[in-house]
């Protein structure tokens, strides 16, 4: 057996059992808590504020850029239009307890003045036809807050019109002992124009009966009427993943994780081949990848350097080895000890 096989089998079977005492975890611990862990890898990046990385093969672009400044998401986008914007907001949503500065709790007034530069700034970007997805939260102990003052807020965009309120169920919650299991990431579904739609359907098979009427002259059933043996997913996804370190796709280190098959949805059925797909919050890279998968060019970018830097590692391992994450391995090989190498 080759060394290099050797030493994959070997990590193999130590992360079985490792896995089996419940040991296998990440490698990285959340970046937003952890100050010691950035100064180590702010060297690692290759990009400063306002610096845009190109790709070569593809025309992606990722940059460390502010979207709540016009003259840096212009900058990215020279003169192009997007015809898909898919923005993951911090959503005020205090996370674990945590308030950090890539995780934030804000006063509310700030917030939502905050999240009017980037929705004028996406605006301004938008091409005439055009789809903006939003994900956001709610804060329970904060009156439900941002949703209800966001969705408010975004009265004010006349230009936007408002059209599906989506729920990702998560199969894994919080609050289980003294609350109903929060399960739930809310998606707002935005348009500018008459943009492009198209129907697609999930991998859950049809098994229910209903819906009968008549089709000329005979009694039938939705399920003798279907053209696809799956269900569309409506605008309650249930068969969907929430990211954890256990799945390829995972990303160590970052803390919001959109799940890939969402994000796929999105573009699959928001835009074809041609068009162009930006996102404002790189974080884990997840827009990146999807519109790579899908033949989408994508420019996308991040206030802080260390996420545009994982964007960029996870689109290049992807095309070096096909894998959409790292799961449990560490994305900065370069911070690990000697021991910890040996085993990634």
């Amino acid at each position: 057996m080759k060394w290099e096989q050797m030493q994959s089998t070997l990590f193999e079977m130590n992360r079985k059992l490792n896995d089996k005492k419940g040991k296998t975890r990440e490698k990285l611990k959340r970046l937003d808590l952890n100050s010691e862990l950035k100064e180590k890898i702010l060297p690692l990046c290759r990009l400063k504020y306002g610096e845009i990385w190109e790709d070569p093969i593809k025309g992606h672009k990722v940059g460390v850029l502010d979207a709540t400044k016009i003259e840096d998401v212009m900058k990215i986008m020279e003169k192009e239009k997007a015809k898909l914007i898919i923005n993951d907001p911090p959503y005020n949503v205090a996370v674990g307890n945590a308030n950090t500065h890539n995780l934030f709790k804000m006063d509310l007034k700030k917030y939502i003045e905050f999240s009017k530069e980037w929705i004028k700034n996406a605006l301004a970007i938008m091409d005439k036809d055009a789809h903006l997805y939003i994900w956001i939260g709610a804060d329970y102990k904060d009156n439900f807050q941002p949703l209800p003052d966001f969705m408010i807020t975004m009265r004010e965009f006349e230009e936007l019109r408002p059209r599906n309120f989506i729920t990702l169920r998560n199969q894994r919650g919080y609050g289980t002992q003294k609350n109903w299991m929060w399960v739930r990431q809310e998606l707002l579904h935005y348009v500018k124009g008459n943009p492009h739609f198209k129907v697609v359907y999930t991998d859950i098979p049809k098994i229910l009966r209903g819906y009968y009427k008549v089709v000329n002259g005979t009694l039938t059933e939705n399920l003798e009427r279907s053209k696809s043996d799956t269900i569309r997913p409506g605008n309650v996804w249930v068969d969907i993943q929430q990211v954890f370190y256990r799945m390829e796709e995972n990303v160590p280190g970052c803390y919001a994780q959109k799940p890939l098959k969402a994000i796929e949805r999105i573009i699959k059925s928001s835009s074809v081949e041609e068009n162009l797909i930006v996102d404002f919050f790189a974080h884990s890279g997840t827009t990146l990848i999807a519109g790579e998968k899908l033949g989408r060019k994508v420019f996308t970018f991040d206030i802080d350097p260390i996420f545009a830097e994982i964007t960029i590692r996870r689109l290049e391992v992807y095309r070096k080895t096909g894998k959409t994450g790292w799961q449990w391995r560490n994305p900065f090989p370069e911070i690990e000890t000697e021991g910890e190498r040996r085993w990634t």
